[in-house]
């Protein structure tokens, strides 16, 4: 179990960041996990109770946590989400909640093209210079389509 838990921090800690090594996650990272894997409800814990337990498991000058601190948050953060058990069945239950799990991608942007959009994009349209750059498939013709190119065979 230990190693999907880790396996999780590490695919949080690299979410987002190109040069992150999955040694050390920052705090947004911790909020996101904590978000994605349900661990915030927003009644027991919240995106504040979050935020502190990131603060108070990190070291005073760091801005980021390793495993072990975050194994710490999570024990932190166990007893509040789970109040109706002990503190090692809350631990448990918290680290099932975030095992195996990896970022969610919410609202991915995904580009839509809508009516003015389409009638601006649509090259057949097109008229004056603005045409020449196009060949009749709409596919635009590169150099050859913005300079007059002197043919100098």
């Amino acid at each position: 179990e230990m190693a999907s838990l880790e396996e999780s921090f590490r695919k949080f800690a690299i979410y987002g960041d190109t040069k992150a090594t999955g040694q050390e996650m920052n705090g947004k990272n911790w909020a996101k996990l904590c978000k994605d894997c349900k661990v915030t409800d927003g009644k027991s814990v919240t995106g504040t109770d979050v935020d502190i337990v990131f603060s108070k498991v990190k070291g005073k000058t760091a801005r980021v946590i390793n495993y072990e601190e975050f194994k710490k948050a999570l024990e932190e953060l166990a007893p509040k989400r789970f109040k109706d058990k002990s503190k090692e069945e809350a631990y448990e239950a918290i680290c099932q909640l975030v095992a195996g799990k990896e970022p969610i991608n919410v609202g991915v942007t995904k580009a839509k093209t809508v009516g003015a959009v389409e009638r601006l994009t649509d090259t057949s349209k097109y008229t004056g210079s603005h045409k020449e750059r196009f060949d009749e498939s709409g596919k635009g013709k590169g150099k050859s389509g913005r300079e007059n190119i002197v043919d100098t065979s």
